[in-house]
């Protein structure tokens, strides 16, 4: 079972002042990379929603979104009459000095300046409390649902490449017994060519061996089937094994290139281009692996 890094979730809760929305946004990225957007009338309680946040989610670009929206018409700001009184009397001062009109629309001027209002603070209540850890909970139960769902389709998506790769393989083995006797024959039209020249004849039987031997590919072959069943096993483990599939397709991928370091023929080449071609899009997915 595999988790995407990829997700969303929201979560709702309601105090009987307030109603509260919690948004959750996720990306892929190497480690737990959080940004919130949190209201002052919760920001106390930031360090600790991000620890509850950081036990789920693990890793990703996580971005959080609080949202208050108050059910009653109570409010915490008034206004800051004493220093409206104060601004309206040296404004007037100011005029008859500078011998210039006073504003003709007072409220506009006035509730334009600075501390025109006074904002009280105010406790967060329980009740408040609560409805904020639910819609946390809520957004973080929607978020791995969330994950979840795109983890299988990740799955799919890897298994078919996998297939496709041991398909592409398997299509090589025709070229592979074909291709001995070719480069064999090969060589010796070569000498040919250069004449009557006199040499060892077991010496170079014992080079050809030594040749071939080293465009031998069964070990790679080998390995890279070994690295594929690896890499399916892992996708039914627990979920976080996302690293530990990206260091898997990387051995695939050396496999694959002293593969067609080795090949030696067209045919065997472009099978192994199709197959890089798989694997560059299961790395790519990959990184949206939890």
């Amino acid at each position: 079972m595999i988790l995407s890094m990829t997700g969303f979730g929201r979560g709702v809760s309601a105090s009987p002042a307030k109603n509260i929305t919690i948004e959750l946004k996720s990306l892929n990225s190497k480690q737990l990379d959080l940004s919130m957007r949190v209201p002052q009338y919760f920001r106390e309680k930031e360090v600790e929603m991000r620890n509850k946040i950081a036990e789920v989610l693990l890793r990703g670009k996580v971005e959080l979104s609080v949202l208050i929206e108050n059910i009653t018409a109570e409010t915490n700001a008034s206004i800051n009459i004493s220093v409206l009184k104060n601004y309206k009397e040296q404004i007037i001062k100011m005029a008859e000095e500078l011998q210039i009109d006073c504003p003709t629309d007072w409220y506009a001027t006035l509730l334009r300046l600075p501390d025109a209002l006074k904002t009280e603070s105010v406790q967060v209540g329980e009740e408040e409390l609560q409805a904020l850890w639910d819609a946390l909970q809520e957004a973080l139960k929607n978020m791995v649902e969330f994950r979840t769902h795109e983890g299988e389709k990740l799955e799919v998506f890897f298994r078919e490449k996998i297939d496709n790769i041991r398909t592409l393989l398997a299509q090589t083995e025709p070229f592979e017994a074909d291709r001995v006797p070719k480069i064999r024959a090969r060589l010796e039209e070569n000498l040919s060519k250069l004449g009557n020249i006199d040499y060892d004849k077991n010496r170079l039987e014992q080079e050809l061996i030594f040749y071939i031997e080293k465009l031998d590919v069964n070990e790679e072959k080998l390995r890279l089937r070994s690295h594929m069943n690896y890499f399916i096993e892992t996708l039914e483990g627990e979920f976080g094994q996302g690293k530990k599939l990206g260091f898997i397709a990387q051995e695939m991928g050396r496999e694959i290139n002293t593969l067609g370091s080795k090949s030696n023929n067209a045919e065997m080449q472009q099978l192994v281009v199709r197959m890089k071609d798989e694997l560059e899009q299961i790395k790519e997915q990959v990184l949206n692996v939890l």
